[in-house]
């Protein structure tokens, strides 16, 4: 999600945006910050929270959630995703700390129970343990405050390998434990409902919720709303009504959850 931007917490990530590239990253995003909206509301109802985005890239996330006003930092390895954070963040005015480390790092780096809201968003594929990974995570996290994953949902990733013709991978995809689909799959892991739900579970997380996320913006041809604004605001509009959808999660990119700490 390093893509995001947008102020308004109603409208957080799409940034009152009116040209057709800024619409189609709303339709892709919509979900997700509409989720975090809501959530940032529950957890502060209004106050600034401390907020830390692991592996949060060059701040697509950050950014907008420190122009609400939070406090927030990104634990991230890659220095050069650091540097674009900073540029960002001092071209929108606000301050972002940028730490340099893994999830891993995360319960050396943060106080025991201290943080109102991880974001762990697109990071899970990647990471040799899940488990261990969530586990840090929970370990920072306030008794009360909240973790949002954003995980590659493996369903939909075999249909998007069937559209292409590979059917062959498909199935390999459905048939594997890490949803692969073979040795030169690019993505390291992919999740199922099932499974990120008991991931959730086994870490102790609570009151989670399921979103899909992108269900149809990667199967709707581009050509038919990229270029339209109007089109792209109502492929949004569809986004938002499909992501709750239990019938939909299954086609959807990525599978939103948001859960808390007991």
């Amino acid at each position: 999600m390093s893509d995001r931007t947008g102020t308004s917490a109603g409208g957080l990530g799409e940034g009152g945006a009116t040209g057709p590239g800024r619409a189609a990253n709303a339709a892709r995003t919509a979900v997700v910050w509409e989720a975090l909206a809501g959530l940032l509301d529950r957890l502060g109802g209004g106050a600034p929270l401390d907020i830390v985005d692991a592996g949060g890239g060059t701040g697509g996330a950050a950014v907008p959630l420190a122009e609400l006003g939070h406090r927030v930092t990104v634990v991230e390895p890659s220095p050069d995703s650091l540097a674009a954070l900073e540029r960002r963040a001092a071209e929108r005015g606000v301050r972002v700390r940028g730490v340099q480390g893994e999830i891993g790092d995360l319960v050396s780096l943060f106080p025991a129970g201290g943080t109102d809201l991880v974001l762990v968003h697109n990071v899970l594929e990647y990471v040799d343990d899940p488990v261990a990974a969530l586990r840090d995570v929970v370990g920072v996290t306030r008794p009360g405050g909240a973790v949002s994953l954003l995980v590659t949902n493996a369903v939909a990733g075999a249909l998007h390998r069937a559209l292409a013709g590979h059917l062959t991978d498909a199935r390999a995809l459905l048939e594997d434990v890490e949803g692969r689909w073979g040795p030169g799959d690019p993505m390291p892991r992919r999740f199922t409902r099932r499974g990120v739900l008991e991931l959730v579970g086994t870490v102790g997380l609570t009151d989670e919720r399921v979103r899909g996320v992108r269900v149809f913006a990667d199967l709707v041809p581009g050509q038919a709303w990229e270029g339209d604004v109007h089109a792209g605001r109502h492929l949004v509009e569809l986004e938002k009504a499909a992501a709750e959808h239990p019938e939909l999660l299954g086609i959807a990119t990525q599978l939103h959850v948001t859960a808390h700490r007991p």
